[in-house]
């Protein structure tokens, strides 16, 4: 059994009575839409199928977590340990000197999402690596909860055990593991959620308070402009903020610094605890495949660079050999040029969806600009259920599939999908609930 075949079931299941469940998809549009499955007030949108993944699956994302986190703290101690490495890295000297910081805890990655193109277990590439700011959870988990109650899922679970994997209140259990080591004498610390107000994510991070509150920690949600340190403590407004869930992404953080410097200095100063740390940035700035790649034989076992050579895409500097720039230009369905340090897809370009002329274009433009080039991996393609004028058809679409991380263990999903080749809410997307199916004996 693997989690094609189930998903090819879920599809025959719904296509043969699709009055019938267009009804009940319906009924799943309305209650998405009364619930916190949004962003800037929108409800996400989603398709009428869910990834459906087996235990087998499950193993797999857990043991592919185990192996990266153990490569990528390898990089992280050779960071914090040599000069020469460390320059490698291009770092801005502020995010340097944070980097080196002791935070307070054990932990280097508390928090990450890992987005990949999974084929099947042991067959899979890594998109990118998230650290800071890696959201989706409250989205996920709300259209879990939905969609364990259609019709197409109760009918299969009459064959099937279904479940899904829990990311807020295990986020809560596991933020205050890591503050027990910072502070071991506080058990109940005043929580800051912490980003920007416009961040338009306010439904996770209500949902993210919620699950503090009911932990007995005083939780507010914070612009980090309104962080104010008095040399000992931080605090917003009145209360004295003890563990910070920091939402801001670093390349934002180093950028507006001079708009957050109560912020950075209780930072600075260890005032306060900050999950992520700034050093979590190593691996979520996009030249990490680039190191992983060029710069860690000497650190790595042999399994270890073998894993880097079969799961991580070959990446470069698009800069300095020109021979990389004609290279780029002969062989445009072979590449993705990608900034260092954006999100959300923003400024990513595939040849693929380029004409020769305007490829030349967009290389010409990228050149030299702080991008990387990085090899193009094709993502999984999926038959999913869609309804077009209240009829169940079949769609084609690429997935992407992101495992959330917690205290560098594999603890969730997140699934996105699209009909177009960069999957993000910029070239259009929809979010899929991720089930874990186990055959009943």
């Amino acid at each position: 059994m693997d989690f094609h075949m189930i998903m090819k079931e879920y599809a025959k299941l719904v296509t043969r009575e699709p009055v019938q469940y267009y009804n009940n998809y319906l009924n799943t549009l309305t209650a998405a839409e009364n619930s916190t499955a949004k962003f800037n007030d929108k409800t996400i949108p989603f398709l009428y199928h869910p990834m459906l993944f087996t235990t087998d699956d499950i193993k797999c994302f857990e043991s592919m977590t185990d192996t990266l986190m153990g490569i990528l703290n390898k990089v992280i101690n050779e960071y914090l340990t040599s000069a020469g490495f460390r320059e490698k890295f291009g770092f801005d000297k502020l995010l340097e000197e944070l980097i080196l910081l002791d935070h307070g805890y054990g932990i280097n990655i508390p928090m990450a999402r890992l987005d990949i193109f999974y084929y099947g277990p042991g067959v899979f590439k890594f998109c990118e690596l998230n650290a800071d700011g890696s959201s989706g959870m409250n989205k996920s988990n709300v259209l879990e909860e939905i969609f364990l109650n259609t019709s197409p899922i109760n009918e299969m679970k009459d064959k099937y055990q279904i479940t899904y994997l829990e990311l807020i209140n295990s986020w809560v259990e596991e933020s205050l593991k890591n503050y027990q080591q910072f502070n071991p004498n506080n058990k109940k610390p005043n929580v800051a959620i912490v980003d920007w107000a416009d961040a338009g994510n306010i439904k996770e991070f209500e949902a993210f308070k919620k699950a503090y509150q009911k932990k007995g920690c005083q939780t507010k949600i914070v612009d980090p402009r309104n962080l104010k340190y008095d040399g000992i403590s931080l605090f917003y407004q009145d209360m004295k903020v003890d563990l910070i869930y920091r939402r801001l992404v670093t390349s934002e953080l180093i950028e507006r610094q001079n708009e957050i410097s109560d912020f950075i200095n209780a930072y600075r100063d260890r005032a306060v605890c900050v999950l992520g740390p700034l050093r979590s940035e190593i691996i979520h700035n996009k030249i990490i495949f680039k190191i992983l790649h060029q710069n860690t034989k000497d650190i790595l076992s042999v399994e270890e660079r073998e894993f880097v050579e079969r799961h991580i895409p070959h990446t470069f500097k698009f800069s300095g050999n020109k021979e990389i720039y004609q290279r780029v230009i002969r062989n445009k369905n072979d590449f993705v040029l990608k900034p260092k340090d954006l999100y959300a897809a923003t400024g990513v370009y595939l040849g693929k969806d380029f004409s020769s002329g305007e490829w030349s274009k967009v290389v010409a433009r990228c050149w030299e600009n702080d991008y990387l080039v990085q090899e193009y991996c094709q993502p999984c393609l999926g038959e999913l259920v869609e309804f077009k004028y209240g009829q169940a058809m079949l769609g084609t679409y690429n997935q992407m599939i992101g495992l959330f991380v917690y205290n560098e263990k594999f603890t969730g999903l997140y699934t996105r999908v699209g009909k177009n080749n960069v999957i993000s809410d910029m070239h259009g997307y929809y979010i899929l609930p991720n089930l874990v199916v186990k055959k009943r004996e």
